[in-house]
C-alpha cells in the first residue's frame, strides 16, 4: 500500500468523515490551568496540530471527575465552567479542517495523589492507599462519564472517545487482578465489562446520532487478558457499541506478551475480526510515513499519532509530500519542541521521557 492509502477519507458508521486515516493521539501535556479550565497553551498545542493536517484531533485524557484527575494541568469536562473554553477549542478544531473528538478520562487508582490525596478505583488497593468506590459511587461514576460527553457534545465537539486502556479506573474495573468486587461491577468478565458498556450505551442514548463514539483500550500490561480483551472487542462490534476503537499497543508491530498467542502481531488478533462497521486503529511507536502505510498495512483503518506528532505538529503534512518521512533524531533541542508549541510544563514532562529532550534550557 502507498502512502496515499492515507489520504484518502475515513467514513464512519456516525458523524463527519475524516479527511484521512492520520488521527492525532490523546497526549497528556500539564498545560492547562489547575481548576480543568483550557489554557491558551493547550489551545495552541491542539490547534496547531489541527492546522498540520490531522483527520481527527484528539484533546489529552479529559477528566469526568475531579477525583479522577491524573496529573497537574489536565483540561476538565467535569463542571459547566470548562464548557466555555472548549467551546473555543472544537470551533478552531472544525475550522481547520479537523474532525474534534474529546477523550473522557478518570485516572483511578492512579490519580496524582498531590491532586487527591485518596484515589478511587474499582477495589481497595493497599500500594496506592486508594479506595474502592461503593456501588453508589460506580453509578455516580458512570453518569459523569456520560454527562462528560454531553458536555463535549454542546462545546462542539464531534465526538468523544472513552479512556478504556493504561490501568485507569474503566481498565481497572476490567481486570481480574484489580476488579475484587463482589457486586454487579465485579467477578466474572459480563460484570467487569459492565461499567464500560453502560458508559458507552448511556452516551449513545443521550447525545446525537451524529455523535461519533470511539473507545481506547490496551490489550495487554495493567492486569489485561488478551483473551477477555478480544471476547469485549468481539461483544462491542456485534452491538454496534463503537464507531472506532483505538488500539494502545507501545509498539504496533509487536507480538503478544502473553505465550499462548504468540507467532502473530498483537494487532493482528484485533484486525482479523469480523469488525462490521467499527474501524479500527492503532498507536505504538509510529514515526515514519512507512510505519503509518505498514499500519493500514496490518489491516487498520487509520494510525493513531503520538510522539511523532510531538516532534512535528504537521506529522500528515510531511508524510503527504514525502513517502520516505522519518521523524527527527532524538534526543531533540527543548527550542526545537518550544517551536512546535510545547510549553515550560509539557517540557517539563517531556524530559521525564529518557532520551527524548537534549540536555539544558531554553534560551531566553
Amino acid at each position: 500500500m502507498s502512502q496515499s492509502a492515507l489520504f484518502e477519507p475515513l467514513r464512519l458508521a456516525r458523524g463527519p468523515q475524516w479527511k484521512n486515516r492520520l488521527a492525532l493521539a490523546p497526549l497528556t501535556n500539564l498545560q492547562s490551568h489547575p481548576d480543568g479550565r483550557l489554557s491558551d497553551e493547550e489551545f495552541r498545542w491542539l490547534t496547531m496540530r489541527a492546522e498540520g493536517g490531522f483527520g481527527l484531533t484528539m484533546t489529552c485524557a479529559a477528566s469526568v471527575q475531579k477525583i479522577g484527575q491524573g496529573f497537574p494541568g489536565q483540561v476538565g469536562v467535569y463542571d459547566d465552567k470548562h464548557v466555555e473554553g472548549l467551546t473555543r477549542l472544537a470551533k478552531a478544531i472544525r475550522d481547520n479542517g479537523s474532525v474534534a473528538a474529546m477523550q473522557l478520562h478518570h485516572a483511578g487508582i492512579r490519580s496524582d495523589k498531590r491532586i487527591v490525596p485518596q484515589p478511587v478505583g474499582a477495589s481497595d488497593d493497599a500500594e496506592t492507599g486508594s479506595r474502592g468506590l461503593t456501588t453508589a459511587e460506580v453509578e455516580q461514576l458512570r453518569d459523569d462519564f456520560i454527562a462528560a460527553a454531553k458536555r463535549a457534545e454542546a462545546a462542539g465537539f464531534q465526538g468523544v472517545e472513552v479512556h478504556g486502556a493504561h490501568g485507569y479506573v474503566l481498565a481497572e474495573f476490567l481486570s481480574d487482578e484489580f476488579n475484587r468486587r463482589d457486586d454487579r461491577y465485579g467477578g466474572g468478565l459480563e460484570n467487569r465489562a459492565r461499567l464500560i458498556l453502560e458508559i458507552l450505551d448511556g452516551i449513545r442514548g443521550q447525545c446525537g446520532p451524529d455523535f461519533q463514539l470511539g473507545l481506547r483500550l490496551s490489550p495487554e500490561r495493567f492486569g489485561m487478558r488478551l483473551a477477555e480483551i478480544k471476547e469485549l472487542v468481539a461483544e462491542l462490534i456485534r452491538g454496534a457499541k463503537i464507531d472506532y476503537l483505538d488500539l494502545s499497543l507501545w509498539d504496533f508491530a509487536k507480538e503478544p506478551v502473553e505465550e499462548g498467542f504468540r507467532g502473530q502481531t498483537l494487532l493482528s488478533h484485533f484486525t482479523e475480526m469480523d469488525r462490521g462497521n467499527v474501524r479500527i486503529g492503532c498507536a505504538g511507536k509510529i514515526m515514519t510515513a512507512r510505519d503509518a502505510v505498514a499500519a493500514l498495512d496490518g489491516g487498520c483503518d487509520f494510525a493513531t499519532i503520538g510522539r511523532a506528532a510531538i516532534l512535528r505538529h504537521d506529522f500528515p503534512e510531511r508524510v503527504r509530500r514525502d513517502s520516505e518521512y522519518r521523524s527527527p533524531d532524538l534526543p531533540v533541542a527543548p527550542e526545537y519542541l518550544v517551536q512546535e508549541g510545547v510549553s515550560p510544563p509539557f517540557l517539563e514532562y517531556l524530559r521525564g521521557f529518557n532520551g527524548f529532550v537534549a540536555p539544558g534550557d531554553v534560551a531566553a
